[in-house]
């Protein structure tokens, strides 16, 4: 029986968030306060007090939600024993973090560089994302290579919901003929851009030498990787698939079921949320999942 820990990303956040973390222990109000040097302004400010609109800056919501998760995690102290980790997109540093692989310093800085990167890469380019349900992957990726222009499937959430991202008069006219194959409905995302296409490419370049310049360790446990949904414990490797992550799909389907053949029987959601849980019911019903939250 092997505990398996899953970190959220980007939607995950929401006003308030870990305000009960910081009062409730020393050590977390300690790693807000270092969150907040690091960074050089007050996140903690924002995400105990702040609206959902400032909450949705790339900028704030990606060192928040990574903040938070990682903060949850170190306050299970001994608890936090994972046979395995993932993360989904963001999440994925914070689970490189959680598992040892990042120091938080480290892994807050490249979060914030990712941020900033990614939000200049959406500024030159038109682009957007939008759900597909109730289709399978193979009729999306195919309508995805028959369409004009960059359009890609960007996230595997689980069966019949696939997440595909490009350019805007791409993913319009993508949107039109998934509708035409049978896809039960097609909503274009209110989000910044393009992730995880080629149009985030830029972002893929300006992170990479941040990636490369930081130190890595090898993991407590094997961390499963959005770019492969493999297992990956050597610190090279991890650098390599973490720089690619960017421009590729989140295979969070299949990184979920490899990490049940694996032997992951029990699934524990940390950090703001519980998407991430709701996947996984989708995925696999047999296995127990279960949200550990400080904020109630």
């Amino acid at each position: 029986m092997a505990k398996a820990y899953l970190f959220p990303g980007q939607g995950a956040q929401y006003p308030g968030m870990g305000k009960l973390l910081y009062e409730r222990f020393d050590a977390a109000k300690q790693m807000f306060d270092q969150a907040d040097a690091i960074l050089g302004f007050e996140l903690s400010e924002i995400m105990f007090e702040g609206t959902e609109e400032e909450l949705r800056q790339t900028k704030i919501t990606q060192p928040a939600i990574f903040v938070h998760s990682v903060i949850a995690a170190k306050m299970l102290g001994e608890d936090f024993r994972p046979g395995m980790v993932a993360g989904h997109s963001l999440g994925e540093f914070s689970a490189l973090t959680a598992a040892g692989a990042l120091s938080f310093e480290d892994g807050l800085k490249l979060v914030l560089q990712r941020a900033l990167a990614m939000q200049r890469a959406t500024e030159m380019t038109e682009s957007t994302m939008a759900a597909v349900l109730g289709l399978a992957d193979e009729v999306v990726e195919k309508i995805c290579e028959e369409t004009t222009g960059i359009v890609v499937p960007a996230n595997y959430n689980s069966p019949g919901q696939l997440v595909i991202s490009g350019e805007i008069k791409a993913v319009e006219e993508a949107a039109i003929k998934l509708k035409e194959a049978g896809a039960r409905r097609v909503v274009i995302l209110k989000v910044g851009g393009a992730f995880h296409s080629p149009v985030m490419e830029p972002a893929r370049q300006d992170l990479a030498q941040a990636i490369e310049e930081t130190e890595f360790h090898k993991p407590v446990a094997p961390v499963y990787q959005n770019v492969t949904a493999l297992p990956e414990s050597d610190p090279e490797k991890i650098k390599r698939n973490l720089i690619a992550q960017l421009t590729s799909p989140v295979r969070w389907t299949q990184t979920i079921r490899r990490m049940i053949a694996d032997g992951a029987t029990e699934f524990y959601e940390l950090g703001p949320g519980n998407v991430l849980l709701g996947l996984l019911r989708k995925i696999d019903r047999s296995v127990k999942g279960e949200k550990i939250s400080f904020d109630e």
